[in-house]
This record gives structure tokens, sequence and C-alpha cells, in this order.
């Protein structure tokens, strides 16, 4: 094995870093979806999903545009859609400009939904992140958030919606 080949360990510092970012990305995700289940009976995902819809213009995403919001593929975000449908909070029908593509629209019950969720979503985020850190630190986050998806969207060739 030449000196190419040889990993480039992390240093006992950027290995501190990274085990307390493995931690947030398992850990808070969690607390999150606990909030939402307990008090909107609606999954983490559920809520980024009619989350997504209801800052969308005319409340509606093609399907493929949802499913990069959201960074799912098609298969689980159409698991999820069928429930969600069911359940009266979003249709899905054929594009009217275009109708080789499936639209979701969330529905008036569905932004009801998400009008409700959503002061209890902010103030646990808000609690669990925010109340924490200065203005500098979520300043910090924002940019090295925005920095590492950046990478991972370029190595993956995504379009970057984040930024709305």
């Amino acid at each position: 094995m030449d000196g190419r080949d040889e990993p480039r360990w992390l240093t006992p510092e950027e290995h501190d870093a990274w085990m307390s970012l493995a931690w947030l990305m398992i850990r808070l995700p969690g607390e999150i979806d606990a909030q939402l289940q307990r008090d909107s009976g609606i999954s983490f995902f559920e809520y980024l999903v009619l989350g997504a819809l209801s800052m969308s213009p005319g409340r509606r995403l093609r399907m493929s545009e949802l499913a990069q919001h959201v960074n799912c593929s098609s298969t689980r975000l159409s698991n999820v859609a069928k429930r969600l449908e069911s359940r009266g909070w979003i249709t899905r029908a054929p594009s009217a400009e275009n109708g080789r593509y499936i639209e979701a629209t969330l529905t008036d019950e569905g932004m009801t939904l998400v009008e409700q969720a959503a002061p209890g979503h902010v103030e646990t985020v808000r609690r669990y992140v925010f109340d924490t850190l200065s203005s500098a630190q979520v300043t910090a986050l924002r940019d090295i958030g925005r920095q590492v998806a950046d990478r991972v969207d370029g190595e993956r060739g995504t379009p970057d919606h984040r930024r709305g």
C-alpha cells in the first residue's frame, strides 16, 4: 500500500466533532418525530411533505420535485402520499400543464393540520436547537449546513431546493 492509498484518518478534534454531529443526526429527528406523533398524529417525514406543499405556490408540487424537497425516493414518497391522500390531507392528479407529471396538492384539511402542528414543531426545534445557540452560532450552523449539503448534492447531482 503506497502513501496515496492511506486513509485520511480524522484528527481527535474532527472525530469529536463527527461524533457530535452523528449523535445529532440520529437523536434530534427522533425527538422531533415523537413530538409530532404525540401532538399531531403525524411523523416528522409526513410533516416535511405537508410543509413543503404548504410553502409552494398553489400548495402544489410535482411529485418528482416534492421528492427532491424532502430528499426521498419516488417510491417512498408515493407510499407516504397514498397515506396522506387517504386521510384527506393531499390530492394527487396529473398536471394541468403537462399530464405526464403527477402533482400533489395540499388540501384545506391538510393546510389546517400543518397550521395546527407548526407551533408545537417550531417550539420543539427552538427548544432543542436555537435556544442553545448564540446568533453567531445560528449563522455558523446555517453556513455549515449549506456547505455540507451543497457538497453532498454536488456529488449526487441533486438540485438545491433549500434556499427557496
